[in-house]
């Protein structure tokens, strides 16, 4: 039974997506797609706080605005697997709906497959990552709104046409029915539409960047962890206090989360759904300027505090990297 059916204070709702990690077994091939294909920024270039000697990438907007960042661990120790149950099977981006005509252009002429439909009056192009993680650009602008999106004016894609952040995350799961309560009864979320096997919730005000699809699949074998599938998904909270509060309503909810954990550029915390999907709830501050300006966002490597002793030798055995955007010919700009 969760909180809202106790009568327990509930905190405000998150208000939609923060981030969303994922497992990539080859950083350089990760950043070619995501800065070239999609037109994303590299934001932020360091290591993961928990494996400092593999890199952790983050590409966004301007800014890595929260909504807009899409974040890889790079594990190629890790063996590739299929996604599965308990996993983030699908990481859909908001575009301009005007847009989707010349984004299906530019994949063909990138000679990247997509395919084409429809979904809650909505048109989508769905279309894999270098690693098999199904990505989707789906025709509704995000951000757009509330000012928060900023353009990456230098980027490879023209302003008009670019990424405005996350729309949703498809979770797979076998079976609906305990992670619809806890959306609904622990996390606030509201059910707004069903179209066969796939229930969308919505969180705050809804709409683009504030979704998350819950598909229910009884055959999909359990997922594990391993290069091409999404670790976990994180979502807003506002400032400190608005985490603290969450944290102790999840708590009293029976779930088992982690105390509160410094990322550098948000403070965290981590727990899973009935359906084992893996949650975080990431504050929006400090955010990623806090160790570069804006405008040389991505340029260095970036280390927290307790691994600043060790730069000169992760420096050394972390594989190169190039982050400049490829031409269409496949040169470095």
């Amino acid at each position: 039974m969760g909180p809202l059916e106790q009568g327990r204070k509930v905190p405000a709702n998150v208000p939609g997506i923060h981030h969303v990690t994922c497992i990539t077994g080859d950083v350089q091939r990760n950043v070619d797609f995501y800065v070239s294909v999609l037109g994303l920024r590299f934001i932020k270039k360091t290591v993961n706080f928990d494996v400092p000697d593999t890199y952790h990438l983050y590409f966004g907007d301007w800014l890595g605005t929260p909504g807009t960042a899409m974040t890889y661990f790079g594990w190629p120790h890790l063996p590739h697997r299929p996604a599965g149950s308990g996993q983030v099977s699908v990481v859909s981006f908001a575009v301009p709906p005007g847009s989707l005509e010349r984004w299906w252009s530019r994949l063909r002429r990138l000679g990247l497959e997509a395919t084409r439909s429809s979904r809650f009056g909505a048109d989508v192009l769905a279309l894999h990552d270098p690693d098999g993680i199904a990505v989707e650009l789906v025709g509704q602008a995000s951000h757009s709104s509330d000012g928060r999106w900023v353009p990456w004016p230098a980027g490879p894609v023209d302003p008009t046409d670019q990424v405005r952040g996350f729309h949703s995350v498809t979770l797979c799961v076998r079976d609906e029915e305990p992670t619809a309560r806890f959306l609904t009864t622990t996390l606030g979320f509201r059910e707004t539409a069903r179209e066969g096997p796939r229930t969308r919730f919505e969180t705050g005000a809804g709409g683009p960047g504030a979704v998350a699809d819950v598909l229910v699949d009884p055959a999909a074998p359990a997922g594990e962890e391993g290069t091409g599938t999404v670790h976990h998904v994180a979502w807003r909270a506002t400032d400190d206090a608005h985490e603290l509060a969450w944290r102790e309503a999840l708590v009293a909810a029976g779930r088992s989360v982690t105390p509160v954990i410094d990322r550098k550029y948000f403070h965290s915390i981590y727990f899973r759904e009935p359906g084992g999907v893996l949650f975080e709830i990431a504050t929006d501050q400090p955010g990623f300027t806090v160790d570069e300006a804006p405008e040389a966002l991505g340029t260095g490597l970036q280390l927290p505090p307790q691994y600043e002793g060790r730069r000169d030798r992760l420096a050394f055995d972390l594989p190169p990297l190039s982050t400049r955007p490829l031409t269409s010919g496949g040169k470095r700009t």
